[in-house]
Parts: structure tokens; C-alpha cells; sequence
């Protein structure tokens, strides 16, 4: 049972079909309509400030970050709106510190941006891998998690049928990408943010009203509600279960903030400003987008918790999932008019919108890597027409590729694919794109074992917490290799990646970090004060 009425399900399917039609009329009207790559990578650099921070906002703010941090915040109080306030804090980081020097040093990829001082098809190639490597974790939750999300709505329990939502919509986003294109995803980003942040603050606004405009008494009723008492309102119930709680909360939280904002398909979206101004104008709006989900997300999620308590949310989803929608639904009350269905089935469209338009930019962000730094950079003076078909080609691939994979892990708890895409931007890139853009000494060979071993630590390390085995909620319950005493990689494989790179400089020799610092120096204006925007 959903405790949803038939007209709220037949609506939102409805508006499920409907939605789906027009976001991908909209990509093929939107779409590049000739063979040019600076068209179909970043649009021209055309869209303005406010529409391109809207489209930043969108890509960062996924489908597991709006169910999976409202299902924390319902579930464990203030733990979850400490990972929601570190979900803001790593994209404010990423404004402050790498917006402006990766759109002057990148030009369409995360391989343009590192071969910027270090040219060569290694790095290009490295950066490819740990970008599928970084994505297509998130890409597997966003599509399993479809299938559920469906089921839940629209009152389905068949595996067939999810499996079936599953490849569907895995076939939309691969359109969305191949046809759209960098202008079409972000079109479709931008319907999704204004639609996600307008019905959740209308929801915002249902929860408040419940409790007299009282943050206090929605507090201290969520804590009531939530069985644990004062524990819900204090630091530590999320990993009350840990061997070392607090070093395990701080891991998370570094995961989080530094891994966050340097994921790909965020990245991505710096090269399409047009200046180092326009990048300063789009992060203002995207921060203060996220901002303002934070806010949205905190007073659902603790609405979830007092308006339906714990064990309830607990028993629809253990971890949480289908928190925002119990929230929405005991927002609007019991007596559904037909002004309430129609918000609802807003909130559950946006929702949906939400989980194509996030695979949609990451299939974008792979298919681009692949055909712009791996096939392209192998074949000198590559035609646009056929790197555009080779990025489209690329799109189906890994979007294919998702899908079946999806499928597969569909029936498993999907948190520790969400971790590891975290971990290896917090312990491969984030130390990668930082030593590139400001260390003068940095060498080809630090990079190349940031980048790889990093990403090799966090995967050596991610099968031995217990989001994998080891307990009831874990990935594979029934079994217990539960090594690793912490719940994510970061406060072992963050170190680690910033130590690899240090230490493959310095096996470099002092030679080769003076030859690359003269490499630095001649691009080191063009990087930090944009002084030139050369192209690679």
C-alpha cells in the first residue's frame, strides 16, 4: 500500500508521459542542429549567468541527493542536515577555489582542463577512466532507484515492471544526451531546479503551517516522533553503530564537501561560461539554488519524521527514500481535494524530472570524455562530424551499459554506489584538479598516480565497510567481509590521494618538476587570471 489515492497515481502518470514528451521535443528543437562541437560541448558559452547557474544547481542537486539526504534527515535528524550542509559547502568551495581556473584552463572535458600544462594521451586517457569511473556508480542509483520510485508511486510491485521503468527511461536519457547535447541537458536541468525548488518550498510552506510557523515545535516533535528522543536533535545517531562514530561522521563529511562539487558532470558545466565574470555570476546562482534546497529539504525532511514518525519511513524504505514523498502527502492531509492532488502529482513530476535530467548530464559527461579525450585525441586532426557521432555513439554506450548494470543491482542497497562516486572525486580528482591548477611543481607522473591510485584505494577499501556487507541494511546482507572499520574510504583514501601525488612528483626528479614548473609558468596567466583563453 502507498497511501496514495488512484487520482493522485493516474495524474502523476499522466503527467509522467507527458513531462517525458515535452523534455525531449524540447532537446531535439534545442539541440545542435549542424556538425559543431563548440555547439554540442558548451553551447557556445550562450546560455546567461542566471540560466547556467540554474543548470549547475541542477546537475548537482540528483535524485540521491534529494531522497537519499531527505530519507538521513527523516532517519537520523541532525546528522542528515549536517550532509545536507555539506552538500552547500563543497559546491561553495568549488566556486571559490576551482570555478574560475577550470574554465580558463578547460575547454570542453576534465582532460582538456589537466593536459592544459601536461599534454599527452595518457592523461587524457586516466582522466576518461576515472570519469566513467566516478559517474557511472551514480548513474546505476539513479536508474535502479527509477524503477522503485515508480513502484512506489504509481502502486506496482512487480519486478518485470520495474525492470521495464528501468530501460525506458534509461533510453530517454540517452536520447536527452545524444540529441541534446550540452544546451539540451541544460535546458532540461533548468525545468527540473525551478520545478524541484517551487513545489518543495510549497511543501515547505504545508509542513510550517502544520506547526504554527514553530521551527521549535516541528523540532521537538520530530524528535518525539523519532523513538531515540533528544539523540534525534545531536550528533551521532547516523553512525551510532560504528566502532568510532565521530572519525566515521568526519570521513562522510570529507567524502561529501570535497568530492561533491568535483564530480565531472559539474565541472563539466564551467566551460560553458563565457568569461571568468560569467563563471563568478552562474556559481552565485547555483550556490544560492542549493542553498535554498538545503532549507527546502531540512523542513521536509523533519516534517517526514514528525508528521509520520520513524518506523514508519523505516518500513516504507530503510533507507529512507520515500521520505520526501510521505512528507508531501501528510503535508496536504488525508482529505485530498483536487487542488491537492495536482501539488502532489507536481512533486512526484519533479521528482521524476529529477531522475532523468541527473543520468541525462551524467551520460553527457562520459560520452564527451570518451569521444573528445580518448578516440578523438588518438586520431590526429579528427573531423568535427565524426567526433560529434563518435560522442553520440559514446552516449549509447554508456548509457546501454548503465542500464543493464542497473537492472542488476536493482534489488541491493544502492548506498554504497553513492559513496564511492563521492570518495573517488574527494580522493582521485578534487587532488588532481587542485595540484594541477596551483602547484608549479606538479609532474605528469603525480598526476597520473593521483588520479589512478587514488582511484584504486577507494576501491580496495570501499568493499571492506560495512555499506557493503556486515550488516541488515548493507549491499549484500547475507554476507560479512567487513574489514574496514569506517563506513566511507575518505579519511584514509582523501590523504592518500593528495600523499600519491606528492610522492609521484617527487620520484619525478627535481629535472623534471623544474621542467614542468617552466610548463606551468607559460600557461600559469591564462589559468589563474584568464589573461588568454587558448585552446587545446
Amino acid at each position: 500500500m502507498t497511501g496514495f489515492s488512484d487520482s493522485a497515481q493516474a495524474m502523476s502518470l499522466v503527467a509522467f508521459s507527458t513531462v517525458a514528451t515535452i523534455t525531449l521535443l524540447l532537446c531535439v528543437m534545442t539541440g545542435p542542429d549542424r556538425d559543431d562541437l563548440d555547439e554540442f560541448y558548451t553551447g557556445y558559452s550562450s546560455l546567461s549567468p542566471m540560466r547556467n547557474g540554474l543548470a549547475i544547481a541542477g546537475d548537482y542537486i540528483s535524485a540521491a541527493t534529494v531522497l537519499g539526504t531527505g530519507g538521513v534527515i527523516a532517519l537520523f535528524g541532525y546528522d542528515g542536515v549536517v550532509l545536507a550542509l555539506s552538500t552547500a559547502l563543497s559546491l561553495m568551495l568549488l566556486m571559490f577555489l576551482l570555478a574560475e581556473p577550470l574554465r580558463n584552463a578547460g575547454r570542453f572535458t576534465m582532460g582538456d582542463a589537466l593536459a592544459r600544462r601536461m599534454p599527452g594521451r595518457g592523461v587524457r586517457m586516466a582522466a576518461c577512466v576515472v570519469t566513467i569511473a566516478a559517474l557511472l556508480p551514480l548513474m546505476l542509483v539513479q536508474l535502479a532507484g527509477t524503477g522503485q520510485l515508480l513502484a512506489f508511486i504509481l502502486g506496482f510491485s512487480g519486478d518485470s515492471l520495474k525492470t521495464g521503468c528501468i530501460i525506458g527511461l534509461g533510453a530517454m536519457m540517452i536520447s536527452y544526451a545524444a540529441i541534446g547535447g550540452m544546451k539540451g541537458t541544460a535546458l532540461i536541468q533548468i525545468m527540473k531546479i525551478v520545478m524541484l525548488l517551487g513545489s518543495g518550498a510549497v511543501v515547505s510552506v504545508l509542513v510550517m503551517n502544520k506547526f504554527d510557523w514553530d521551527p521549535g515545535a516541528l523540532f521537538d516533535t520530530a524528535a518525539e516522533q523519532s523513538g531515540v528522543g533528544s539523540a534525534f536533535l545531536q550528533s551521532g545517531l547516523q553512525f551510532a553503530g560504528s566502532p568510532h562514530p565521530g572519525l566515521d561522521m568526519i570521513s562522510a563529511q570529507l567524502a561529501v564537501v570535497l568530492g561533491g562539487g568535483c564530480l565531472p558532470h559539474i565541472t563539466m558545466r564551467m566551460y560553458t561560461a563565457s568569461s571568468a565574470r560569467q563563471v563568478r555570476r552562474s556559481m552565485s546562482w547555483a550556490v544560492s539554488s542549493v542553498v535554498l534546497f538545503v532549507l527546502v529539504i531540512t523542513v521536509v525532511g523533519f516534517g517526514a519524521t514528525a508528521l509520520i514518525g520513524r518506523a514508519a519511513i523505516a518500513q516504507a524504505d530503510p533507507q529512507g527514500n520515500t521520505a520526501y514523498l510521505l512528507a508531501s502527502r501528510a503535508a496536504f492531509g488525508t482529505d485530498v481535494s483536487t487542488a491537492e492532488t495536482l501539488l502532489f502529482t507536481t512533486v512526484t513530476t519533479a521528482i521524476f524530472l529529477t531522475l532523468l535530467a541527473s543520468v541525462a548530464g551524467m551520460i553527457l559527461a562520459c560520452a564527451n570524455s570518451l569521444a573528445h579525450d580518448v578516440f578523438a585525441a588518438r586520431v590526429h586532426e579528427m573531423s568535427e562530424r565524426r567526433e560529434m557521432m563518435l560522442a553520440r555513439v559514446s552516449a549509447l554506450a554508456v548509457g546501454v551499459a548503465a542500464i543493464v548494470l542497473a537492472t542488476l543491482v536493482q534489488h541491493r542497497s544502492l548506498q554504497p554506489l553513492v559513496t564511492l562516486s563521492f570518495c573517488i572525486g574527494a580522493s582521485a580528482i578534487a587532488p588532481a584538479l587542485v595540484y594541477s591548477l596551483f602547484w608549479r611543481r606538479y609532474t605528469r607522473t603525480g598526476l597520473l598516480c593521483t588520479l589512478i591510485g587514488g582511484t584504486l584505494v577507494v576501491l580496495m577499501l570501499m568493499p571492506g565497510t560495512n555499506l557493503v556487507s556486515g550488516s541488515p541494511a548493507s549491499a549484500f546482507p547475507e554476507a560479512d567481509f567487513n574489514w574496514f572499520p569506517f563506513t566511507t574510504t575518505g579519511l584514509v583514501s582523501i590523504p592518500a590521494g593528495f600523499a600519491l601525488g606528492w610522492l609521484g612528483t617527487v620520484a619525478s626528479g627535481r629535472g623534471k618538476a623544474e621542467e614542468h614548473r617552466r610548463q606551468y609558468e607559460a600557461v600559469e596567466g591564462w589559468i589563474l587570471a584568464g589573461a588568454v583563453r587558448k585552446e587545446s
